[in-house]
């Protein structure tokens, strides 16, 4: 199989993102698939995350910190921005084309054998385990694809699993309130497991504490973030641990949030070593840490940023970063796009697009796409005076970076589907 034939295998099969459903809730074909593999997501040790917001950067710092004590990580995320291959690493490197092919081969094989009709989400993640074994690593960090409790991810017996936070998202599978959230989430916590929970509301404490675990460490009691500041290029950290204190850390990531991603990144670590970890270790892991797409410098003069934000929650601190920390000084010009099943109106009120000079509206690269007018629609409903509509998140871009001086500064959010098409398109015609 090459890597053309595995991106139309994939596509034969059910997607989410395609129809915007899920299957009844289920862990059955993806565990008879992955027996039929010979069960390799037992073949290491897992470090599993959740959260509404922010599971990558809190996946990829943790990939750091294992990466930065002499381990071979593979790492699963999703969704991807570019390349489907970027779902799948290896010590921070996207897997060779042919090998995903090579994975998700093996993983077309067992269905013939094992009966079941996988989704699409469900074979990248068995070939995600499957190359993960091939390639001997010594533990791998997994990121929940949505939810918890009935993802496909959620086979392996992890060491650690971490909750970053709880939030509206996902309404329509889990239940209206932050508590049905949470308690789906909660699903990824097993008795052989440390729960590593970022969440600081304590009335939901008891949804977690309450799972099977091998001990449950909460933010704001147990570890904490004590000093947080704008540093040129990232952030300037002071991490308290139960085993240790951690200061003066840069972390290169923007926003006040990556702190605390961070800090509950490293008490994963500590919890996975069962130690404290060596400063010197964590400041050189914290100083690599990279995330395409989540307020993502591209471009100076003008300044041109990529944030996925597509949640009220992440759209706010989106808008935070972006108005406080960046605070620019020529005009703002947002590029944004949104996906259905979300109210655009509260993200977009979350992004304060009221307070851009200029709004340009697009639909998203997706089936789920909520079209560009009706974007621009519930922008001018929000106040907002300078709005127009864009086919193309490409011809957007250009729109934007027409008008655009050098003091100004564009935002290109609302999807990471838009923000994956913008990064392709940037990279082209961005010196």
């Amino acid at each position: 199989m090459k890597f053309a034939d595995a991106l139309t295998y994939l596509d034969e099969h059910a997607s989410y993102e395609k129809t915007g459903r899920v299957e009844s809730p289920s862990t059955d074909k993806i565990e008879r698939l992955l027996a039929v593999l010979g069960d390799p997501q037992t073949d290491y040790r897992v470090v599993h995350v959740t959260g509404t917001n922010g599971k990558g950067s809190t996946t990829q710092i943790i990939t750091r910190l294992l990466m930065s004590h002499g381990l071979k990580v593979g790492t699963y995320s999703s969704p991807h921005l570019e390349n489907i291959a970027e779902r799948i690493q290896v010590d921070c490197e996207n897997v060779d084309e042919q090998d995903f092919a090579d994975a998700v081969a093996a993983v077309a094989d067992a269905e013939g054998i094992s009966g079941v009709r996988p989704s699409y989400f469900e074979i990248v993640t068995a070939a995600a385990f499957r190359h993960f074994s091939d390639s001997a690593v010594d533990v791998a960090v997994v990121e929940v694809g949505m939810l918890g409790r009935w993802d496909a991810t959620n086979v392996v017996r992890p060491d650690v699993s971490v909750i970053t936070n709880i939030a509206l998202d996902h309404t329509e599978f889990a239940g209206p309130t932050v508590e049905h959230i949470a308690r789906e989430k909660a699903g990824i916590i097993k008795e052989c497991a440390v729960a590593v929970v970022g969440e600081p509301r304590r009335d939901l404490w008891p949804l977690f504490d309450a799972e099977p675990n091998a001990g449950v460490l909460h933010r704001g009691e147990d570890f904490d973030v004590i000093d947080n500041h704008l540093a040129l290029g990232g952030r300037q950290l002071h991490i308290r641990t139960a085993r240790a204190d951690y200061t003066d850390l840069f972390l290169a990531l923007h926003g006040a949030h990556q702190g605390l991603n961070a800090s509950a990144a490293l008490v994963a670590v500590e919890e996975f070593f069962g130690t404290a970890l060596d400063h010197e270790v964590v400041s050189e892991a914290f100083a690599n840490v990279t995330m395409p797409g989540r307020f993502e410098v591209v471009g100076h003069q003008p300044l041109v940023i990529l944030d996925g934000a597509h949640n009220a929650a992440g759209a706010d601190v989106c808008a935070q970063v972006f108005f406080d920390d960046f605070d620019p000084v020529g005009r703002r010009i947002l590029v944004v796009g949104a996906l259905s099943g979300r109210d655009v109106g509260e993200t977009l009120a979350a992004l304060r697009a009221d307070d851009f000079d200029v709004v340009i509206c697009t639909t998203a690269p997706s089936p789920r796409a909520v079209p560009g007018d009706s974007v621009a629609a519930a922008a001018r409903a929000l106040g907002c005076d300078d709005v127009s509509t864009v086919a193309t998140v490409e011809q957007a871009c250009d729109r934007a970076l027409a008008d655009a001086t050098a003091e100004d500064a564009v935002l290109i959010a609302g999807s990471l589907y838009v923000v994956g098409a913008a990064r392709t398109h940037l990279r082209r015609v961005l010196p």
